[in-house]
């Protein structure tokens, strides 16, 4: 990054402050505790702990906050114009990863239904196992020429099965939506009827086309009349 060993590093929020100065303390009142279930434990008496004692950690993340701001100012003054926006750039791009894997959480804390598997990821999740590679890279290289000489009616049986899983996708998106507007999450529901929006969208393209192929069969016809 730009100036990575120079830039001030962000200061810990409260929370995290409270987990490290206490995860000692919990590990050896916990040992038969694995780490998820230890950071549960203390996520629970972080939100049992007293205001009073709350306040100074975030006491301590505030002044620590005020005081990287002021380094970061500082820090900033001194870059070039192709340092400051790489480092803008850099920013953008971490944020945006934080969002995207804060979101992927809450879709999968929520329940969001896992998207429908086309015919050949059916066909490779079958025969995977049995495939002869000698590592997945080339297992997926057979596995992708299989499919390629298959006949229809040999596809058909994985076509089936993706269609099923198209459909118990549907129904499943419409419960899981219909639950997200009824616990008051419309940000996570896509505009009504996306799906007969796309029909929609599709019929005017077939009805421009056939209007082409009339007027494609009206200029072959008019040299003849």
């Amino acid at each position: 990054g730009v100036g990575a060993d120079e830039r001030p590093r962000r200061p810990l929020s409260a929370y995290i402050r409270f987990v490290k100065e206490n995860h000692s303390a919990f590990k050896l009142k916990n040992p038969e505790k694995k780490s998820r279930e230890l950071v549960k434990k203390m996520a629970g008496a972080w939100r049992e702990l007293p205001a009073s004692q709350k306040q100074v950690y975030e006491d301590a993340a505030k002044t620590d906050m005020q005081r990287y701001r002021e380094q970061m100012a500082a820090y900033k003054a001194q870059l070039t114009p192709a340092q400051a926006a790489a480092l803008e750039d850099f920013r953008r791009t971490r944020l945006a990863k934080i969002r995207s894997s804060r979101m992927k959480r809450e879709l999968t804390v929520l329940g969001k239904p896992k998207r429908p598997r086309n015919a050949f990821n059916i066909f490779v999740s079958e025969n995977f196992q049995e495939s002869e590679g000698a590592s997945p890279v080339a297992k997926m290289k057979l596995l992708h020429d299989a499919w390629k000489k298959m006949s229809s009616s040999q596809r058909q049986p994985y076509l089936q099965l993706a269609e099923d899983d198209k459909v118990r996708y549907e129904n499943e998106m419409k419960s899981w939506e219909a639950k997200m507007v009824e616990l008051g999450r419309q940000d996570l529901v896509s505009s009504p009827g996306p799906r007969a929006q796309t029909k929609a969208a599709k019929k005017p393209k077939a009805a421009r086309a056939s209007s082409q192929e009339k007027k494609a069969k009206l200029k072959l016809k008019k040299p003849e009349e």
